[in-house]
């Protein structure tokens, strides 16, 4: 995962689109799990494979954006209004984001009042992701493919790579292409070194269905 980026011709959005899908694969799990009556709450806990994971990747992800991602594009196009309040616009929405994880960690950790308030955290942080999901698809990853400079995407998916790490790569690879289509898998497995998408194939796949309950692959996944 530590190795460069080699930054092509252009910027490849390949990587952002398959994280998306990554999230919105997990948040619907967060929703439908909290909305259920009687359900499990440790299914979700702050510990739990899948809830950790998930929150772990999404402040990576995010805090690269908003350290690397947008002050650049901010550097880059200052002269243009309407894109600098589209790029701050993701940065409120990232704002409004982390305390609405941290409102679902406070419910999940309330056991004394039977979990209140779990149920519209979760729906509220729903929304609130696949909202910023769709606004961001829309507006700013055009933007970034016809603005942004192959060598400063690398930078930041460097950034990235080099938080995850190769301590983090077994769950990130099969995180990321849970569920995904053949092709889809064929494409992103292309991007990373021969001998991580050759793990992936041998052992990582497997060993992540079996530990995440929230795997589609899962020997419980209905």
């Amino acid at each position: 995962m530590t190795t460069p980026h080699v930054p092509g011709e252009t910027v490849d959005l390949t990587m952002m689109y398959a994280f998306h899908d990554g999230l919105r694969r997990d948040v619907a799990i967060i929703a439908k799990s909290a909305a259920v009556t009687g359900d499990d709450p440790a299914r979700l806990t702050a510990t739990h494979f899948g809830w950790d994971l998930f929150k772990r990747f999404l402040t990576i992800h995010h805090a690269a954006e908003d350290e690397i991602l947008w002050p650049r594009l901010l550097e880059l196009l200052a002269d243009r209004p309407d894109d600098v309040e589209l790029l701050d616009a993701m940065e409120r929405e990232h704002g409004r984001i982390d305390p609405l994880i941290a409102a679902i960690d406070a419910a999940l950790a309330d056991e004394q009042n039977g979990y209140a308030g779990l149920g519209d955290a979760a729906d509220a942080f729903a929304h609130e992701l696949n909202a910023h999901l769709v606004h961001e698809e829309e507006e700013a990853l055009p933007l970034i493919s016809k603005e942004l400079p192959p060598v400063d995407w690398a930078r930041f998916a460097d950034s990235q790579r080099n938080q995850i790490g190769l301590g983090l790569a077994p769950r990130y690879v099969p995180w990321l292409l849970d569920g995904a289509t053949p092709e889809r898998i064929t494409e992103v497995l292309a991007i990373f070194p021969p001998p991580l998408a050759a793990q992936y194939h041998a052992s990582w796949r497997a060993q992540y269905a079996e530990l995440n309950p929230w795997s589609t692959e899962h020997p419980k996944a209905s």
